[in-house]
């Protein structure tokens, strides 16, 4: 019996604000754009269909899934493999299937298989999370997306997928200790992880930490701060943003829409923006609280900290206070894989949310 009372309606309010506001703010940054003056009608699509996904997914029971986490994570890796063999190469990085006229960019619902998988795998620890051998294995098991996805290359969706490791090995109560522990290795191993990042990913922290480094490769970061400061208290218009309009401002619908609301919304727009946010995030972190069982607790927690991960860091990028990465704003940034996959994620959450009390039998 489902129990269609216990829907989270306020997340899916706070989700289609979100999604209708990213439709409009991408064909505001797209419109009069050769190539891209349809790209919102393909989000809308994508929108429609993740919809669907979603009230699919919260009608079945999450729990059914934990009986599926190994062929889940073999799909998962079976299809970063076949990015890096057949992958379509956009913008100079392999990171999409190509279905025709369709692209996918696996590493988008990579992040909620591993989340599932991670998920089912520290609830059925129990006690056995505080021995390190089992954290170990743990980090084994996201260790191999993230190389594949790392070799793609994507340096933000590797980092999101360590950030659901640390996110769900706290929550499922791994030790500081051991915690400490791995931390001292990463900070040790981050001259060779230097090294072997891209020449492109160096330069962007290196021009982060010093902008007059070269001008030209902080170019977008100086637009998108004059976006957002041009923008005063209430912005100057819906599709009047003058470094969006005039194409100054560059992947304007996708890593910097946020700069996009700042301009044409002003501030108290782009507050409305990352007041939503967070109630979407607050409402994933409520429904994880929650949840009947840890399995459950654990999903949308993992969802939740992806969310506000992105969140944190696309914001922080296009205000000038993180390093440009390629990390999309939730519901709102242009492209289609990310969309459906935060949708599925939601349908998961909502799933939990409508079972998280025993059914009563009447005598």
């Amino acid at each position: 019996m489902i129990r269609w009372r216990d829907f989270d309606y306020w997340l899916l309010v706070a989700t289609l604000a979100l999604m209708f506001t990213g439709f409009a703010m991408v064909y505001s940054a797209t419109r009069g754009v050769e190539g891209l003056e349809r790209l919102h009608i393909q989000q809308i699509i994508y929108g429609a269909i993740g919809l669907g996904a979603m009230l699919a997914l919260a009608v079945i029971d999450y729990r059914f899934l934990e009986h599926f986490i190994w062929p889940i994570y073999a799909f998962c890796l079976l299809m970063l493999v076949a990015v890096l063999f057949k992958g379509k190469a956009i913008y100079g990085a392999q990171r999409w299937l190509a279905f025709g006229p369709i692209t996918f960019q696996p590493s988008e619902p990579a992040k909620i298989f591993i989340t599932i998988v991670l998920a089912a795998y520290f609830a059925r620890l129990g006690e056995k999370v505080k021995s390190f051998r089992y954290v170990l294995l743990s980090l084994a098991i996201v260790a191999a997306p993230a190389i594949l996805i790392y070799l793609q290359p994507d340096l933000g969706t590797t980092i999101v997928l360590g950030v659901i490791w640390l996110t769900l090995a706290w929550q499922a109560g791994v030790e500081l200790k051991h915690l400490g522990f791995l931390g001292v290795v990463s900070v040790l191993l981050s001259p060779a992880i230097w090294f072997s990042l891209k020449d492109y990913m160096r330069k962007r922290i290196l021009v982060f930490l010093n902008p007059r480094l070269d001008p030209g490769a902080s170019y977008n970061l100086q637009q998108a701060l004059i976006s957002l400061g041009s923008g005063g208290f209430f912005g100057k218009g819906f599709a009047r943003g003058s470094q969006s309009q005039l194409q100054f401002l560059r992947i304007r619908h996708t890593d910097f829409i946020f700069s996009v609301i700042g301009e044409e919304l002003g501030f108290f727009g782009a507050l409305l923006i990352l007041s939503l946010l967070f109630v979407v995030v607050w409402r994933f972190f409520t429904i994880a609280s929650r949840a009947r069982d840890k399995f459950g607790s654990l999903i949308a927690t993992g969802i939740g900290a992806i969310i506000l991960f992105q969140v944190l860091v696309n914001v922080g990028m296009n205000m000038g206070l993180l390093p440009v990465t390629g990390i999309p704003l939730p519901f709102l940034s242009s492209g289609g894989s990310a969309l459906l996959t935060f949708l599925c994620g939601e349908g998961l959450a909502q799933s939990i949310s409508m079972r998280r009390k025993k059914l009563d039998f009447l005598p």
